[in-house]
């Protein structure tokens, strides 16, 4: 009211021909900001996808089965649009101070047990993982879209899709080329104190033994000639280096090493699914073998387990990994050292 008195001082107006010249600047600032939500909305499916050279072409512009893992930016839109729960796996709420629109941001730390050495392994009380996967809006009949940072994470995006898969959500599904890639493809951005906190889901854990292996199962098969171990971890971290609070140094015996990120290009995208299986043939691993991988903690095994699983291998992941086979009895549990490679 003051505004409008002190307005028609100044212009000669009457205070109720000022009254309304106000309320249609507001109601233009109004409609201003809904029409530039509104395409924003709109920029978010109407953007076309970033290249994926491992998602199937045939499959690219689909609504992803069960049987894939890894989805492109398109299919991402697609399933964004029909109301599917958004995960941020980038310990955003450390490192990152913006996400993507609806967003929830989580670490993967949450759902694990928080002691050493069995920090790489889930929550045992799926009472608890229950209600924590509820309360960032995990959903039955909702489809669950991950990203991470995919050039300079660990992976997390993937452990986060194993994890629910192994708890029984199977629609959950990796983004190729993560964050970068969804922003370049028109999802916007928000700061994390932006976004609305999620609605409660509906999911309760019902747990597959499809995509784990216990310690205890891993020894039991080393002798398996039709099994094949990855350590995905560095290179230095298989010749014996211990940089990550492991107990002892080396890697499970007849395990072969491929780095995760050696199937990301300089774009952080998966490469073509021909030259990953050509990679992974040169080490003679084909799908007739069974397949486990295992890391520190299980988090970059687990990306690797999605890959692979993507690729319609039968795989499964160790979770437990390095922190807890490096703590066992070494009689039990040995490991195979190279540390003459490294100069020790």
């Amino acid at each position: 009211m003051e505004i409008a008195i002190y307005m028609s001082n100044a212009l000669n107006l009457s205070p109720i021909k000022i009254m309304a010249v106000v309320g249609l600047i507001i109601f233009g600032l109004i409609s201003t900001f809904a029409f530039t939500n509104s395409i924003q909305t709109a920029k978010i499916l109407k953007n076309p996808s970033i290249n994926s050279q491992f998602v199937i072409q045939q499959l690219s512009q689909q609504i992803p089965t069960n049987n894939q893992w890894i989805i492109n930016t398109t299919q991402a839109q697609k399933l964004a649009s029909q109301g599917a729960t958004i995960l941020d796996a980038r310990s955003c709420k450390i490192f990152n101070r913006k996400s993507l629109s609806n967003a929830t941001c989580i670490n993967w730390k949450e759902f694990s047990q928080p002691q050493l050495p069995f920090k790489g392994k889930l929550l045992t009380d799926d009472k608890i993982l229950t209600e924590k996967l509820q309360a960032i809006g995990i959903s039955h009949g909702k489809p669950v879209i991950v990203f991470g940072n995919t050039r300079n994470g660990w992976g997390e995006d993937g452990r986060i899709v194993w994890m629910l898969r192994t708890l029984g959500h199977q629609k959950s599904f990796l983004v190729d080329g993560g964050f970068p890639a969804l922003v370049k493809a028109g999802f916007p951005q928000v700061k994390l104190v932006n976004n609305n906190p999620p609605v409660r889901g509906d999911f309760v854990v019902n747990r597959s033994k499809n995509w784990q292996i216990s310690q205890n199962e891993l020894k039991a098969n080393l002798e398996d000639n039709n099994l094949i171990i990855i350590d995905t971890r560095e290179l230095r971290e298989y010749l014996g280096k211990t940089p990550y609070g492991e107990e002892r140094g080396g890697h499970i015996p007849g395990a072969v090493h491929i780095y995760f990120k050696d199937w990301l290009d300089d774009n952080g995208m998966l490469l073509s699914r021909d030259k990953i299986l050509e990679m992974l043939a040169k080490k003679g691993i084909t799908k007739d073998k069974n397949v486990v991988t295992y890391c520190t903690g299980g988090v970059r095994s687990a990306w690797s387990n999605s890959v692979l699983a993507d690729l319609g291998f039968q795989v499964k992941n160790y979770s437990g990994s390095m922190w807890e086979w490096s703590a066992s009895d070494a009689d039990i549990y040995p490991l195979d050292q190279l540390n003459y490679w490294l100069g020790k």
